[in-house]
């Protein structure tokens, strides 16, 4: 642009001169050829600005569109070498985000009304059948209501961590602890979780009672330095993700070593499932991607809403630590390494 207005000062210039040199060798009056100068100069301005103007204009008609909700306008002459092309393809792409980011929030509305829907119906059922005198206020039925509540608070806990997410610095509680019982304990809260749930739904099914879960942990007193409560959700996430893509009576394990810093830690998960494809790799911990490519026939990466492993990576992130899809002969694996002193950062 700022080109272009120099060339139109010049050509102005030129012109002005030009004019005014003929009108001395002709003893042309010096009134007309003002007059053709400025006739000259208004035309020239009006080219260059009609050049200008008119992208600016289809760009407030896309942003006006954009602004009324709708995300599926795009701005024409995003291959324009010069500013106003570098806005066009900014603005195109703040469309495709925004239109990413609505048709994520109405998968998230749609998900999570599904996922309320069930345990609700199944709960109102019970509470039924106990009010009417269908069936007895037994342990045995109470076991099933307090198995769907606990499913509801499930997920709200991870709408919760959702908001967590979005807000970005979340502080962390780190401290000294020791990693046999620590995971002995989460992998112990699985199974429990896992009964609760082969009850709920009755027996014939295969469930995640019939997926034997294996610690592993090297040498027996490691110790680690992290914020508990979360990687409780990144241990957790990934079982749940493991034990569901596993077959019948298959096997997850859970490893953990040393890592090379002071306090620092390696986990891994590995299942006995289909795995991931290379390709699929880098989106699994991508929000609401609930890997249908990679699982066409399973419920999608975490079955759910498809955050349970993008809270995972938020978490490993907010260590400062790293997460991914590590090569493995069979099933999928899935590697943690988490640094000694966890690292505070601003999440986008």
């Amino acid at each position: 642009m700022k080109t272009k207005l120099g060339v139109l000062v010049v050509v102005s210039v030129f012109i002005t001169t030009g004019l005014l040199l003929v009108a001395l060798k002709t003893s042309t009056e010096l009134r007309f050829i003002t007059v053709f100068s400025i006739i000259a100069t208004l035309l020239i301005t009006q080219f260059f600005a009609h050049g200008l103007t008119a992208p600016l204009d289809e760009m407030n008609r896309v942003a006006k569109g954009i602004s009324h909700g709708d995300y599926t306008r795009r701005v024409l002459g995003a291959d324009r070498r010069d500013e106003l092309g570098d806005l066009a393809t900014t603005i195109n792409l703040m469309a495709d985000d925004l239109e990413a980011v609505d048709r994520h929030r109405k998968e998230l509305v749609a998900n999570v009304s599904h996922e309320l829907r069930t345990p609700i119906a199944a709960l109102r059922a019970v509470l039924e059948n106990v009010v009417d005198g269908v069936s007895a206020a037994d342990p045995e039925t109470m076991r099933t209501a307090l198995t769907q509540t606990e499913r509801l608070g499930r997920l709200v806990e991870t709408l919760l961590d959702l908001a967590r997410l979005d807000n970005g610095v979340v502080p962390l509680r780190a401290h000294r602890f020791e990693v046999w019982p620590y995971l002995s304990g989460v992998l112990k809260e699985a199974n429990l979780a896992d009964a609760h749930r082969k009850l709920a739904s009755g027996s014939g099914r295969h469930t995640r009672t019939d997926v034997h879960l294996h610690l592993d942990v090297s040498p027996p007193d490691l110790t680690a330095y992290a914020d508990t409560e979360r990687l409780h959700q990144v241990v957790a996430n990934l079982i749940d993700n493991a034990v569901k893509h596993s077959p019948p009576h298959g096997r997850v394990t859970v490893l953990a070593r040393r890592g090379p810093q002071p306090e620092s830690l390696d986990l891994e998960i590995l299942d006995e499932g289909p795995g991931i494809p290379e390709q699929e790799r880098h989106r699994v911990f991508e929000r609401f991607n609930r890997g249908e490519v990679a699982f066409p026939h399973g419920k999608g990466s975490d079955g759910g809403t498809g955050l349970g492993l993008a809270i995972a990576r938020w978490a490993v992130d907010l260590h400062g630590g790293r997460i991914g899809v590590a090569e493995s002969t069979r099933g999928c694996r899935i590697r943690v390494t988490l640094p000694g002193i966890p690292v505070r950062r601003q999440l986008t």
